[in-house]
């Protein structure tokens, strides 16, 4: 018999009222913890230089703690230290991740997790069952706060000297948090535009966003198994770090050759800079949202690729949002393999198993009605054309925070519509993918029939 200790982050109680706190009711449980007291905390003048409506800040809130970065205020003018140092709190509770955060706040409020609920919290967290939840959540925290520590520094390189000891520190921490969280909060009113050309601040805040849209489990898998070779490393882990850069080369190839010639965005830069900012916003678009040219100008085709890169996304147990980099594999996987007549979906000589890319396909169709619900309903409440709502929708609903300009123009019905869409971009897929997770024994088989599809 296994010794279970009686004290630790999840001591385990006898309480009787355990039982009715399902995974989908803890999720929406922690998020709203956070979110309300946090959302009137920011109308509070200590917060704010000129004040805050309670509808603006439930945006902003939201936009934090689901690390959209989508802003009806300006982040770097219209908020106080304090207010910037509450945003920082957000976006790194918000980048742990929903079990991460569930576990916690039901510690802090005294309430457990089942053992069932631990299982499926490390399962979420792409770990195996024996692992110690305690242990995992702590070195998860204690590598974020590591990653950005280390942007950090890099970062006050180039800002102290611009502004000083105290305000580049806390230029360089802010950034550095945003990054990693892929939270795109920025201090600078035109996000990173200034610094299209600087490789410092680009690469530095590149690869922090990058890091932490792969995946804790990625770079556990990556360091434990780099010297055993590549056929060592975990299913997830080969999709995340073959696609992860096949899709930074093509985003980068796309942007370049479309906005090549375009004079409100690369044609002004040199060819260095062009191919840098190139890059950046091919990164940025899977979920980081910074931008360092102006997105309002971009040209239709290279606004849809950003879509579709939105709408991809991250890597699972990551900072990111989207669909997921392994979700749009496996689905890509399985209709490749029925083109093929094949009854197995292989990849990298691993087989997929049915029940995954089921759910694939739910959360894609699941996510695809979502989104047509809320263009739909954003389009009779704003006077904006197609193109800017469904950009603006995605951006939400993947939780970049990239905008054609319409948030800043949105009605107060425009606004709660785009924090449900972010809040359900955080939390839904999630949710979905527990609910999908349970597994429901049944002695009855039903014959199988005919329908015809295509």
């Amino acid at each position: 018999m296994s010794y279970i200790p009686k004290r630790g982050l999840f001591p385990i109680k006898n309480n009787p009222k355990a039982k009715e706190w399902s995974e989908p009711r803890i999720i929406v449980f922690s998020f709203l913890a956070i979110l309300l007291p946090s959302a009137i905390l920011l109308t509070l003048p200590v917060f704010s230089v000129s004040g805050l409506s309670f509808v603006d800040a439930l945006f902003t809130a939201t936009s934090a703690i689901s690390v959209t970065g989508l802003g009806v205020v300006d982040t770097g003018t219209h908020f106080t230290t304090s207010g910037k140092v509450l945003l920082m709190f957000l976006m790194q509770i918000g980048g742990l991740g929903q079990m991460t955060l569930s576990a916690v706040l039901l510690y802090v409020f005294g309430l457990r997790l089942s053992l069932r609920q631990q299982a499926l919290a490390k399962e979420a967290l792409g770990q195996e069952k024996k692992v110690n939840l305690s242990k995992l959540i702590k070195s998860i925290i204690c590598f974020a706060l590591i990653a950005e520590l280390i942007g950090m520094i890099i970062l006050s390189f180039r800002w102290v000297p611009d502004f000083g000891l105290a305000k580049g520190l806390f230029y360089a921490a802010f950034h550095s948090i945003s990054a990693f969280n892929n939270a795109g909060f920025s201090l600078f009113s035109d996000s990173l535009i200034g610094y299209v050309g600087d490789p410092l601040v680009i690469f530095t805040l590149s690869f922090l966003f990058i890091g932490g849209g792969l995946g804790f489990t990625v770079i556990v898998d990556l360091v434990k198994n780099s010297s055993r070779g590549f056929s060592r490393f975990q299913l997830h882990t080969k999709i995340m770090i073959i696609v992860t850069p096949a899709l930074l080369l093509i985003g980068t190839l796309f942007f370049y050759v479309l906005e090549y010639n375009n004079p409100s965005t690369l044609a002004s830069l040199s060819a260095g800079d062009k191919w840098l900012a190139a890059f950046f916003q091919s990164a940025s678009a899977r979920t980081a949202g910074f931008n360092s040219v102006d997105l309002t100008h971009f040209t239709q085709p290279a606004l849809l690729i950003m879509i579709i890169l939105m709408l991809i996304g991250a890597g699972s147990t990551s900072t990111g949002g989207g669909l997921k980099v392994s979700t749009i594999t496996v689905a890509a996987a399985a209709t490749w393999t029925f083109l093929r007549q094949k009854k197995h979906v292989v990849m990298f000589k691993r087989t997929v198993g049915w029940p995954i890319v089921t759910k694939s396909l739910a959360i894609i169709v699941v996510s695809g009605s979502i989104l047509s619900i809320a263009m739909f309903t954003l389009m009779l409440t704003e006077q904006a054309g197609f193109d800017k709502v469904m950009f603006e929708v995605i951006s939400a609903f993947a939780t970049v925070g990239l905008t054609a300009g319409l948030t800043a123009e949105l009605s107060e019905i425009g606004k709660f519509i785009m924090v449900t869409v972010m809040i359900i971009g955080r939390i839904g897929p999630l949710t979905l993918a527990y609910m999908l997770a349970r597994p429901k024994k049944s002695c009855v088989k039903y014959p199988e029939d005919t329908v015809l599809t295509g």
